[in-house]
């Protein structure tokens, strides 16, 4: 067997996914499909991947199926980017190895994310610090009491704090390595692998994990309606009343259908979508005048595109468009 972290590749990075006893598949096979499968029609040098065991294996993995992982934790210590797919029990404590290795390896500077429940092992590890973090819903209160320093974010799908980034469970991991592959590649690559995994390109981390109802998708929907027009108007001045008058309900109900189809109120999500259409602006278009990409997004003003554009993406657009602008 070749070794991933030997192989010679032109500024491959090497990313490292965790396996255990009683290993979460979901949240395994959403590490794997994002790094270890090749893809030739992207024009960028893919990733190197490996599997490292936390302990002897064979590993029983939910589903019923046995894994068995090719290298051990020394793995670990040529990683830039760690992953933890969850964690078996968050009330059990990880081997003193795997947490050793994880302080190395956060030491020297490696990127660490989890998954869910996986942000229990990185919290016993003490690599996180007073920083904000994120996990399944139903964990955020007891990851909260058990470490009282950090600042957990329970509705967030993901969070980046840099070399570190937490995400919510199961499929929020997509999003959140792809938020990663958005940051080392840029947007458009991003958007072709989200567009092979058939999922929705960009979900912003502070998202609220849990919708009551999913996203309006049927043309008869009042509020799908309302929703594609404003992403082709944004420019116009929206306001509730405006919106609801659209859509023929009163401002409660349409306060209440955004609320249950997005998480968040109208004026919040028409920013988000806002936002949205700028980092496609400042991708697509290196060129066009900051004010214009203002202007066309609904802004109406730099100022306003800069004070939103830093909230929601945590960068400044002229810093966003320096990294993803495809030139």
């Amino acid at each position: 067997m070749s070794d991933p972290a030997r192989q010679v590749t032109h500024r491959a990075h090497l990313v490292v996914a965790l396996a255990y006893d009683r290993l979460c598949t979901f949240e395994f096979g959403c590490v794997t499909e994002l790094f270890a499968l090749e893809r030739p029609e992207l024009d960028v040098p893919w990733y190197r991947f490996a599997v490292c065991s936390a302990e002897r294996g064979p590993l029983r993995a939910a589903g019923g199926i046995t894994v068995c992982a090719p290298y051990t934790l020394a793995m670990l210590d040529r990683a830039q980017t760690i992953v933890i797919p969850g964690w078996r029990d968050p009330d059990e404590r990880p081997p003193e190895a795997l947490l050793k290795k994880l302080r190395a390896a956060h030491a020297r500077g490696a990127r660490l994310c989890s998954i869910c429940s996986g942000v229990f092992v990185l919290a016993a590890a003490g690599v996180l610090g007073g920083q904000r973090v994120t996990t399944h819903w139903r964990y955020a209160q007891r990851l909260q009491q058990r470490y009282p320093e950090l600042q957990v974010e329970p509705d967030a799908l993901y969070i980046d704090e840099g070399q570190v980034l937490t995400s919510a469970g199961s499929a929020a991991g997509i999003d959140m390595l792809l938020h990663l592959v958005r940051r080392d590649h840029g947007g458009a690559v991003a958007n072709r692998v989200a567009q092979r995994l058939v999922v929705p390109p960009h979900r912003e981390g502070g998202q609220a994990q849990f919708v009551p109802r999913p996203m309006p998708r049927d043309e008869a929907s009042p509020l799908a309606r309302l929703m594609d027009w404003v992403r082709a108007n944004p420019r116009l001045d929206h306001s509730v009343a405006s919106l609801a008058e659209r859509a023929a309900m009163s401002a409660r109900t349409l306060q209440r259908q955004f609320l249950d189809a997005t998480g968040m109120g109208p004026y919040a999500w028409i920013v988000r979508e806002r936002v949205s259409i700028a980092r496609d602006l400042l991708e697509a278009r290196p060129d066009l005048p900051m004010d214009r990409v203002a202007d066309l997004a609904g802004f109406g003003s730099e100022e306003s595109l800069r004070r939103h554009f830093r909230r929601i993406a945590l960068t400044s657009p002229a810093a966003y468009r320096e990294q993803f602008a495809r030139r």
